[in-house]
């Protein structure tokens, strides 16, 4: 009987034939209604543009593969430029964020720290309560930080969510090894540096990639201290191409590249696919190579205490 019902448990567990059916076709249902909508931006912005003005969707690109709208975008000064600032952000915000988030996280760790129950309640408030955009917009002016690169780093490279992730994962690791630090003569940024991080590349791959989609998606901050267009990031930039549309991207080219972007409505249709396309290239390849370490440190860092 205690066989059977063994065997019983262990065929619920595995689902059987059926249920790994269901989930596979689940999940290629999933994928198909994802990948959807970045399939047809793809097939639009490679079709002609006379064929692509009437939106309709097709497997192939309609009229041939055509290339000129990524060839204008290439030559679009404005467009590296905001391109080179989103990278700056990227990387300030990523970097600092890895930061704080590890040196708020570890003395968290100490089960001994003075006051440690007020600091997690410290930590707390702040994510359900806020001071607001008016109070955040005086104390940006009031440190100068408006209309600088500063305004786009400093105030968002800090998360409690992030801590309370790298803290959680940092409990995971045994409390052992921290005391065989220090039987060896380990300080404590030592142990942090030697013991904690190289344990912990999963949730900081985690951080990472949080901090980088959120930080190159991001346009409201921009919106809200970068007035000028020098500083302004790349999802401002496509912003006004798409929503406001008061960018003409055709501005800086020759007469008769001009004319002819015109007379075909690259600027007007086609010329906005190719830009979705060319914005969201980056982070589409990078997040394969960290979804190893995403899937295993967000599970163990927000399941696990």
């Amino acid at each position: 009987k205690r066989m059977r019902f063994k065997q019983r448990t262990n065929r619920i567990r595995e689902s059987g034939p059926v249920g790994v059916t269901f989930i596979h076709v689940l999940s290629a249902a999933s994928c198909v209604v994802t990948l959807y909508p970045m399939y047809y931006v793809l097939i639009l912005s490679l079709s002609d543009p006379r064929e692509a003005i009437h939106m309709k969707m097709s497997l192939l690109p309609q009229g041939g593969v055509y290339w000129e709208s990524y060839r204008i975008l290439l030559g679009d000064a404005r467009l590296w430029r905001s391109y080179l600032n989103t990278l700056l952000y990227v990387a300030g915000n990523t970097l600092l964020m890895l930061a704080t988030s590890v040196m708020g996280a570890y003395p968290l760790t100490y089960r001994k720290l003075y006051g440690r129950k007020l600091v997690n309640l410290f930590f707390l408030i702040p994510m359900y309560f806020s001071g607001g955009l008016i109070p955040t917009f005086l104390l940006i002016t009031k440190l100068g930080l408006y209309n600088t690169p500063w305004a786009m780093i400093l105030p968002t490279c800090f998360s409690v969510w992030n801590i309370i992730l790298v803290k959680s994962y940092f409990n995971t690791i045994p409390e052992s090894l921290r005391e065989a630090a220090r039987i060896d003569g380990a300080n404590n940024y030592q142990i942090l540096l030697r013991v904690f991080l190289p344990a912990a590349k999963p949730i900081l791959a985690v951080v990472s990639v949080y901090t980088v989609v959120g930080v190159w998606n991001s346009w409201f901050n921009a919106n809200v201290y970068l007035p000028t267009e020098k500083w302004q990031p790349l999802q401002m930039y496509l912003r006004r191409v798409l929503v406001q549309q008061t960018v003409d991207v055709t501005k800086d080219m020759g007469p008769e590249a001009a004319a002819a972007a015109a007379l075909q409505n690259l600027s007007n249709v086609q010329m906005r696919y190719a830009m979705i396309i060319f914005t969201t290239l980056p982070v589409l390849l990078v997040y394969p190579f960290l979804q190893k370490y995403f899937v295993q440190g967000i599970m163990l860092g927000s399941l696990k205490e």
